[in-house]
């Protein structure tokens, strides 16, 4: 790892539903431009990448070839190490990372370091997780946005999905807000960054890098 750069936690779902390949090949691009990269998943299990497409089937090859594609597990993660942590748009996310207590720890200590936290799409549900003590949300009145009931309602799986993001953050204090379907959307309130749906993962990942950048005194690479 380059010593110039901070450390960016990369948490990706390692459920049978995946990560969006998409959201997941530009938040690293931008992302590995400007931080040391650790991915995790829980258990360290391999991660599923769904909707590749003949554009960016290679870069999967080729990235699959690095160390660096190898999930460690999230139970082995000491958050003192990493000042941002960044959650790509995920399905997967539904189904093992909202109830996920090795993650919970990880978000609670984000939290009260106030540290960056970067959460796209589906990938904000990883985020429900994070408890305090007194069973309060982490993220109680802080404001976010995530896939509207009206995005989800599109997806074949609708019925079958364990939760309505839209929903759980209301029902947990949350303020939610979101634009029209398929919208470039993207919220900041403290140090928390949300994205609304995929198409959201570049501006997202942007303000992160440039967080980061106003905290640490660095440089920010825009690519």
């Amino acid at each position: 790892m380059s010593a110039s750069r901070v450390n960016c936690l990369l948490v990706l779902s390692s459920s049978s539903e995946g990560v969006s390949s998409e959201s997941f090949r530009q938040a690293y691009n931008l992302a590995s431009s400007n931080f040391n990269i650790q991915v995790a998943s829980p258990n360290g299990k391999n991660i599923e990448f769904i909707q590749q497409d003949d554009n960016n089937r290679r870069w999967f090859n080729e990235f699959r070839s690095k160390s660096v594609s190898t999930p460690i597990g999230l139970e082995t993660i000491d958050p003192n190490r990493y000042s941002a942590l960044l959650i790509p748009a995920a399905p997967g996310a539904l189904h093992d990372l909202t109830n996920n207590e090795d993650l919970a720890v990880i978000i609670r200590h984000f939290v009260k370091e106030k540290k960056s936290i970067c959460a796209i799409g589906l990938g904000v549900a990883a985020l429900f997780c994070a408890k305090e003590e007194n069973k309060q949300w982490s993220f109680e009145d802080y404001s976010l946005t995530g896939p509207s009931v009206y995005e989800l309602a599109k997806s074949q799986d609708f019925s079958s999905l364990p939760l309505i993001t839209e929903d759980t953050i209301k029902d947990l204090g949350g303020k939610y807000n979101c634009s029209d379907c398929d919208a470039v959307h993207v919220i900041i309130d403290r140090h928390l960054i949300t994205g609304q749906n995929d198409l959201s993962t570049l501006t997202a990942v942007q303000n992160l890098t440039l967080m980061c950048a106003q905290k640490h005194g660095r440089t920010y690479t825009a690519r």
